[in-house]
């Protein structure tokens, strides 16, 4: 009966017929999975570990895109995909511990992350994606620092000075509030910390003093989350020609903190995100667009042919700066603002 579900090959397709129908008619689901994985130490499936609530890798525009991908990897490779989320603050890391899976892939973590050390503690290949930045591990992600560095260049070019920035989360701990210095230069989430660094560079470059740029962080990562940091942040610095966001998202809220104060965007305010999601390009905004499908699938495919090879890879993804319909030349004084 083995051969029948394991070596199909192995008999005439008569017998193999009279074989299934006889053991469906005894009750006879098949061999067990995990007996079978203990025989021969294959799971079948890659374990994909971000350190979010499940709801949003289906939620998140760019990490659907990313989750889209990986899978596609794992079809093509005939393996399963496992989830494994852990929410931020939670230091439980039994999932990770008890997860079938031969191999990871990381996505986006902190560097502190209990999770992330968990993975390395399992005897199987990991691939990281976008962060951390760990010497000897494979990674997929784009150049963060030139991406970011093209959207201050363009601003820059367009004559902006006056500044904000709106970024993801830096650290495990909450924080929904103005940034200091030092919470930057210590950020624990490397892409956060590497693109507000690229922006201080060329702003700095140009003139400007890094110091007395605000920047706002969000915890989470929506809409409105996007909308009330643009709300703080234009409330305590009214003279800002132009919002810097890390993400389409929180982009999207700035624009609709924009509308709702009657600041038209670009001719009063200059408007940029991070990511290409579909409804960034719909509506034009300036954008840096990542190939996120691609990411996950490039990571997936990486994991998967791990075995064949034995010094560890750094694949880096193109990006392409999208100038839309959210970026101009800041307003003079003669032009009129409606903000408040």
């Amino acid at each position: 009966m083995s051969n029948a579900y394991n070596r199909p090959d192995q008999l005439s397709p008569e017998l193999r017929r009279r074989v299934l129908e006889t053991a469906r008619r005894l009750g006879y689901p098949g061999p067990d999975p995990v007996a079978r994985s203990l025989r021969t130490r294959k799971a079948g499936a890659v374990g994909l570990l971000l350190t979010e609530n499940l709801s949003y890798a289906f939620r998140d525009p760019a990490a659907v895109g990313v989750l889209e991908g990986l899978a596609l990897a794992c079809e093509d490779a005939g393996v399963g995909l496992h989830l494994v989320p852990a929410s931020p603050g939670r230091e439980d890391v039994a999932a990770v511990h008890r997860a079938g899976v031969d191999g990871f892939v990381v996505y986006s973590v902190p560097d502190d992350d209990p999770h992330l050390a968990a993975v390395l503690e399992r005897p199987v290949p990991t691939v990281i994606i976008d962060q951390p930045s760990i010497e000897g591990m494979d990674r997929v992600g784009p150049d963060d620092a030139a991406a970011v560095g093209k959207i201050a260049e363009h601003l820059v070019s367009l004559g902006h000075r006056q500044v904000g920035v709106i970024c993801m989360r830096l650290a495990r701990e909450r924080n929904d509030d103005f940034v200091s210095a030092t919470r930057q230069s210590g950020a624990h989430f490397h892409v956060q910390r590497t693109r507000l660094e690229a922006l201080a560079v060329a702003f700095s470059a140009a003139g400007v003093d890094w110091a007395g740029v605000p920047v706002v962080e969000r915890f989470d990562h929506t809409v409105d989350d996007g909308a009330s940091a643009a709300r703080q942040l234009l409330d305590a610095y009214p003279q800002i020609t132009a919002v810097i966001c890390t993400s389409d998202i929180l982009a999207l809220g700035a624009m609709a903190e924009a509308e709702r104060r009657g600041l038209r965007v670009p001719q009063d305010l200059t408007v940029t995100g991070f990511d290409g999601i579909a409804e960034a390009e719909r509506i034009g905004l300036t954008t840096v667009h990542q190939p996120v499908l691609e990411k996950g699938k490039t990571a997936g495919r990486l994991l998967l042919s791990s075995g064949e090879r034995s010094a560890p890879k750094v694949i880096t993804l193109p990006t392409e700066l999208r100038i839309g319909r959210t970026s101009a030349p800041p307003r003079t004084v003669e032009e009129p603002w409606f903000g408040g």
